[in-house]
């Protein structure tokens, strides 16, 4: 059985629609038969209420990664088939300061995930932030997705994550690549939205998704049912699109694969 392709979905901005994204995009993989694992790395655990459960205290990410339980003790059951988590625990917050006076403390995700086999896709939900956690995700990584909102400053952190994912190539995982930019939160009346994309296409061209997420009440909405938009409203305008942006996600990995 081969090992599943990992990706971390980052962006040191908070806001971005990085959570949105990682979840949405797992549960439609895990719609067309796809065994879909989310590891919850950002300590606000909002990944982990999405799917409708609840942070886990003592069973959950950081006690995978600090190796005091094991893959199958973390891992829980969503409510949507073939989709499951390994949740997010406030003890998370302060496992910068915990890791750093540890031997290789950058290597501790990838390790834990060494035997990871039964499933086809892993998405890693990072903080909003590049510190350690951030630095396991991409170091344990195949791919890295990387969300951007179609805002003022969109860019503002795009720029330092991408020195880090150089650095983390250089010193830690040559194999680590860009995935895709996925411009999040767009607003077609906007002239400030239309901007930030060609922006955007300009300065990283053909990494970014032709897929753009848009505005819609519905996906913000969706978490507070406990329930991705592309299983609380499968028909809105941002469900459709998250389920356009997975197809692009299969076809772009099969590229890079042969490749």
């Amino acid at each position: 059985m081969k090992k599943p392709y990992i990706f971390s979905v980052s962006n040191q901005k908070g806001g971005v629609g990085k959570t949105t994204t990682t979840v949405n995009l797992a549960t439609a993989l895990a719609a067309v038969g796809k065994k879909v694992l989310i590891i919850d790395l950002d300590p606000q655990g909002n990944a982990t209420v999405s799917v409708g459960l609840k942070r886990k205290k003592g069973l959950n990410a950081y006690t995978f990664i600090t190796g005091h339980h094991t893959l199958s003790q973390v891992i829980f059951e969503t409510q949507i088939p073939q989709l499951f988590i390994i949740p997010s625990g406030k003890e998370l917050l302060g496992i910068d300061i915990e890791l750093a006076d540890r031997k290789k403390p950058q290597f501790f995700l990838k390790k834990a995930l060494k035997e990871i086999k039964s499933f086809d896709y892993v998405f890693i939900d990072c903080p909003p932030a590049v510190g350690l956690l951030t630095i396991n995700a991409l170091v344990a990584s195949d791919y890295v997705i990387i969300p951007v909102q179609c805002e003022y400053l969109a860019l503002e952190g795009v720029a330092d994550l991408m020195k880090t994912i150089q650095k983390v190539q250089q010193n830690f995982n040559s194999k680590l690549t860009l995935h895709g930019i996925v411009l999040t939160m767009f607003d077609g009346r906007s002239n400030l939205s239309k901007s930030i994309v060609a922006d955007v296409k300009s300065y990283f061209k053909d990494y970014v998704y032709d897929t753009i997420i848009p505005r819609n009440v519905r996906i913000p909405e969706a978490p507070s049912h406990g329930k991705p938009v592309v299983i609380y409203d499968v028909k809105s305008m941002g469900s459709k699109s998250y389920i356009r942006l997975a197809a692009e996600v299969l076809n772009k990995e099969k590229e890079l694969s042969n490749g």
